[in-house]
């Protein structure tokens, strides 16, 4: 099975039995072939193992003090920052991809944590826990609701205040499709093979409004191949509701007319 189809069977899952580190590894794998996926969990069963501590204070620590994983400050758009195979490699990623080194491990240890996607950054923390937050770019600073507001204003340039919606749990499925838009629109998705890959791997994601759908299926266009175009429109639109495959087939129509 190829990353792809076992990135759609990842996704398809019910909400709570999505593996997210196994779909992030899928990520990897289908950008740059050949890569062991079951190796790559048995690497992160194998860090976790040596997590002394089953807490989730003594999993950050492990992680960001004691292994020194931390956010990549020289060259953030490096696309291995996306890649969690490449992340446990240099011990440097960007926010959601720690973020996610952070679930993993933590829940092989038996602790919950949440991936929280605050606009222009991405936090952890314990779920049982809601008024305390972990910042794994930032070597696994804790932050409270203050100067969780510090970072949003810092990071948005002070547009408006931090809400409490900001700060709210982001479900597995829409992890990995912010993981997915931030390599979308990166250094990869300049290439047009790249993205298309990338395009097919978020549009497997279900629940993405068709208005996203059609970006994607767009851009997945970009590349000089019309069957795999063709291919894409027909999936989407075979488990789209009657009014979205109606605008899809004629956005098909559209695109694919270029190679009539």
């Amino acid at each position: 099975m190829d990353a792809l189809e076992r990135f759609r069977r990842i996704v398809d899952a019910d909400t709570e039995a999505v593996s997210l580190d196994e779909a992030a590894f899928c990520i990897a794998a289908a950008a740059r072939p050949g890569l062991d996926l079951d190796e790559c969990l048995h690497r992160l069963d194998a860090l976790a193992a040596r997590c002394r501590d089953a807490t989730f204070d003594g999993v950050r620590a492990f992680l960001f003090e004691e292994q020194q994983f931390r956010g990549d400050i020289d060259d953030y758009g490096d696309p291995r920052n996306s890649f969690l195979d490449a992340v446990l490699d240099r011990r440097l990623g960007i926010p959601i991809s720690l973020s996610v080194l952070l679930i993993e491990v933590a829940r092989r240890v038996g602790i919950d944590v949440v991936g929280v996607g605050m606009p222009g950054h991405f936090l952890a923390r314990e779920a049982a826990v809601t008024d305390r937050w972990c910042d794994p770019f930032h070597r696994g600073a804790v932050l409270d609701y203050g100067e969780c507001a510090v970072l949003f204003a810092a990071v948005q340039g002070r547009v408006r205040p931090l809400e409490e919606s900001d700060l709210a749990p982001t479900p597995p499925r829409a992890i990995l499709a912010r993981m997915l838009a931030n390599l979308e629109q990166g250094r990869l998705g300049t290439d047009p093979a790249n993205l298309a890959t990338l395009c097919e791997l978020h549009l497997a994601i279900p629940g993405i409004p068709v208005e996203q759908q059609v970006q994607l299926l767009r851009a997945l266009a970009r590349v000089d191949d019309p069957a795999r175009v063709q291919r894409a429109y027909d999936a989407v639109i075979a488990r789209a509701a009657d009014d979205d495959a109606g605008q899809l087939r004629t956005d098909a129509r559209r695109v694919l007319a270029r190679w009539n």
